[in-house]
Parts: C-alpha cells; sequence; structure tokens
C-alpha cells in the first residue's frame, strides 16, 4: 500500500492527534535495553541507544531523561518518498516557537513536541492543514 506523495494532500490530511501521556528520550550508552521496558521508538549513535519511552517506563526503570514531549501522530499515510511534508510543518511550528522531534513511520509521522506546548502546536497543525492548498 503506497503513501500519499503530493504535498498539499497530505497537509489537508494531516488529521493530527495527540497521543495520551508524557514521553522522554533517554541514552543508553551499553545499547542494553532494561528489562520490561516498552520502548515507543529507538536510534542506534555511536554514543548509546536513544529510546523514546513513556515518562514512567523511564522512571520505572531508573533512566534519566531531561526533556518530557507530547506525541503527536499525523494520521495521514504519508510515503517515506514525500518531498516536504517535514519541512511545512516544522517551519509552521518553529515560527509559533515550538520544538519538534520527528520520526518517520512506515505509515505516519510522529512529532514529539514540548509537553508544555501539546495544545498549542495541535493549532498549529490544524491551521496548516486548513489553509493548505
Amino acid at each position: 500500500m503506497a503513501g500519499e506523495t503530493a504535498l498539499a494532500t497530505l497537509l489537508r490530511s494531516m488529521s493530527p492527534q495527540l497521543n495520551t501521556g508524557e514521553y522522554v528520550f533517554c541514552t543508553l550508552p551499553d545499547h542494553r535495553i532494561p528489562a520490561g521496558c516498552e520502548v515507543i521508538g529507538s536510534f542506534r549513535e555511536p554514543q548509546g541507544l536513544t529510546l523514546i519511552l513513556e515518562r514512567q517506563q523511564a522512571e520505572l526503570a531508573g533512566l534519566p531523561f531531561d526533556y518530557v514531549a507530547a506525541w503527536i501522530t499525523l494520521n495521514v499515510h504519508s510515503a517515506l518518498e514525500a518531498v516536504g511534508l517535514t519541512a511545512a510543518f516544522a517551519g509552521a511550528l518553529g515560527k509559533a516557537g515550538i520544538s519538534c522531534n520527528v520520526i518517520a513511520g512506515y505509515y505516519h509521522d510522529h512529532l514529539f513536541v514540548g509537553h508544555a506546548d501539546a495544545e498549542r502546536a495541535m493549532d498549529v497543525l490544524r491551521h496548516l492543514a486548513a489553509n493548505a492548498e
């Protein structure tokens, strides 16, 4: 099933969804995931394994973190080769002074914004979708 590549369609169809909870980014220099951790996402870097976890999971595992995020899913099935979607929403969020960390899944893009900025980010994304040409 191929994803959408047309930027205007992607923007109009974003359908951002704010997932409940608080999420954190942790790093594990030894690349070993503690038993029982339910990982939302991960990325291996030379300095360590980055994990995205629910805050409670990180706290239970004793993993340090310093950024608490909200998780927004864009429910449009965006193709991995689509051009411009990330630039469009990152630019709009940036103009609003909202930090955004993006993870591209096979079907959807996932945005992690500061937890305190979640509702403002949703407003920005809805406005972007409503005004897409």
